[in-house]
């Protein structure tokens, strides 16, 4: 074992999230430690969310975000309101300014527990989603999976919220739809050169929706922010919503509600939820051994 650091086991609307303190440190968390605690099921997540020391004057701190696979992830809305719960417990800090590989992220807490995270503008240029074909207009490409006559999902909205999102609209329950079958061929499609964050979203009101989401670099995961975010710009862009909606994520087992705000005044991402603490514990970010704060020392492989 080498220098342990402190982490939480957290959660945003079930998206299973590790926050892992890297202030101090170095080097990164390793792609094996991560492959390792994902692996694990007292420890599996679908991002960790490393806090280190600030690289730019003005932040508070740089985030780096690793899928379970151990590849970097550019944003994770739900895990960024996790970080800022844990830290406002620690320092009683309520606003926070963090810099990660997407750019600049600003978050504050309520006094009623809802974290608000600034995600930033969305971004619909075909070449910065990016996609592999040229498309004038992205709210609707040309792209489908099933039967050309009678394809299940088509034409999805796709933009970029810090990394890249395909939105398809259905009528029906998410749920109801064999995602994990279709999840891993259109994250991998040829199209999404840097793959894509596939949801499904439901539209049931002006102003409310319905999503799930097979996330890049993670899979099936209960819940994900940017894709929060995703559906309820491309709700508004297509005229299906109004520019601000709360979104029910279908997977999340506590089924809390997301409110998407995309702002007119600078067309800013505003997304609003809960974040919360399950336990807390120390790890090895080189091997990923770990131990929880009240328990004997534990190896990533369960042993």
């Amino acid at each position: 074992m080498g220098n342990l650091v402190e982490f939480a086991k957290m959660n945003g609307l079930g998206n299973k999230i590790l926050v892992v303190d890297m202030r101090g440190q170095t080097k990164p968390v390793t792609p094996e430690a991560a492959i390792a605690l994902a692996q694990d099921p007292a420890t599996n997540f679908d991002q960790i969310m490393a806090i280190h020391d600030p690289k730019l004057d003005g932040t508070f701190a740089y985030i780096d975000i690793i899928n379970c696979d151990g590849t970097r992830a550019q944003a994770c809305g739900n895990g960024t309101r996790c970080v800022v719960q844990a830290l406002s417990a620690e320092t009683g800090l309520k606003a926070f300014t963090f810099q990660t590989l997407a750019g600049i992220l600003n978050a504050v807490e309520h006094e009623d527990g809802s974290i608000s995270v600034d995600m930033g503008t969305p971004v619909f240029e075909w070449n910065k989603i990016p996609l592999s074909e040229e498309f004038h207009d992205t709210s609707r490409i040309e792209l489908q999976i099933g039967p050309i006559d009678a394809p299940i999902l088509h034409s999805p909205s796709v933009m970029s919220m810090g990394n890249p999102h395909a939105i398809f609209w259905v009528d029906r329950d998410p749920m109801s739809y064999d995602l994990e079958r279709f999840g891993p061929l259109l994250e991998n499609h040829p199209m999404f050169p840097e793959k894509a964050n596939i949801t499904l979203a439901q539209v049931t009101s002006k102003s409310t929706m319905i999503t799930r989401t097979w996330e890049r670099g993670a899979g099936l995961t209960l819940a994900c922010g940017s894709a929060a975010c995703s559906a309820g710009v491309s709700g508004a862009r297509t005229g299906r919503t109004e520019r601000k909606v709360v979104i029910t994520v279908a997977s999340s087992p506590n089924q809390q509600a997301l409110t998407i705000e995309w702002r007119e005044r600078d067309n800013h991402v505003i997304m609003t939820g809960a974040a919360e603490w399950e336990w807390s514990g120390q790890l090895d970010p080189v091997t990923g051994a770990w131990q929880r704060s009240d328990e004997v020392l534990s190896e990533a492989s369960g042993s």
